[in-house]
């Protein structure tokens, strides 16, 4: 992993900060993606560096294709290559379905999914070209589950197409050396869903959490796993 290139989508706060670090652990070079807050992405920026690694921040709305596609594109000349593509911007809107508006349907759906399908198309051709890549996707623990959604209804749509996707592009890419996977969590520490109570583990999960499991999919060790949907959710509603 030493010379490899990555990037975390949504990477200024939470659980994509998370993952960026601990990658920073394993590469040579970790982007920072940001929507609005600069600031943050550059506090990110410096904890990797100060890590002896590679490291700078990129704004885009992937709520739009074409910004989707040049952050790629930047990233790509910026370090030469992009060989590990972590999918994990995603806004969450808690609402009855029933009073929400076309637009916020529009801004959930494409943030969850058309923004991972545009990253995902724009990074394959570098990646197929070295034939290796890693692409995780990041779901929600009950993508699997068709089950009513009163309250999360759009997001909801969305991982669960991001985990058809998923599985589609690990299939058609597997004779590539790309593998693509989807890591899901459930109710995580400063997180805006509700407590743990219902939780077998009775414990939420921590950002750390998921990003160990990012990290397994993403080694050497996983290679010969593709189409995955790994769950990091403490037993939650399975």
């Amino acid at each position: 992993m030493k010379e490899k290139i990555a990037l975390v989508t949504g990477s200024s706060r939470g659980i994509g900060r998370e993952i960026a670090l601990g990658l920073a652990d394993v590469v040579s070079a970790v982007a920072v993606h940001y929507k609005d807050n600069r600031k943050t992405a550059e506090a990110v920026v410096k904890e990797i560096r100060e890590k002896k690694k590679l490291s700078a921040s990129f704004r885009a709305d992937l709520t739009k294709e074409s910004e989707a596609i040049a952050l790629i594109k930047r990233v790509e000349k910026k370090f030469k290559k992009l060989d590990i593509l972590v999918n994990n911007f995603g806004p969450i809107l808690i609402k009855s379905w029933e009073k929400i508006a076309p637009s916020e349907w529009d801004f959930i759906l494409k943030g969850n999914l058309a923004s991972a399908l545009s990253c995902l198309k724009a990074v394959l051709p570098g990646m197929r070209k070295r034939k290796w890549g890693r692409i995780i996707n990041l779901g929600y623990s009950r993508a699997e589950q068709l089950v009513a959604f009163p309250t999360i209804t759009p997001y909801a749509i969305a991982k669960t197409g991001l985990l058809i996707l998923t599985r589609t592009a690990a299939a058609t890419e597997a004779s590539e050396g790309i593998t693509v996977n989807m890591v899901s969590p459930g109710l995580i520490e400063g997180g805006i869903l509700p407590g743990k109570k219902n939780i077998p583990q009775r414990k939420l999960g921590k950002f750390r959490d998921v990003a160990e499991a990012v990290l397994f999919l993403i080694s050497e060790e996983a290679h010969f796993i593709t189409g995955t949907n790994l769950i990091v959710a403490g037993g939650w509603k399975i």
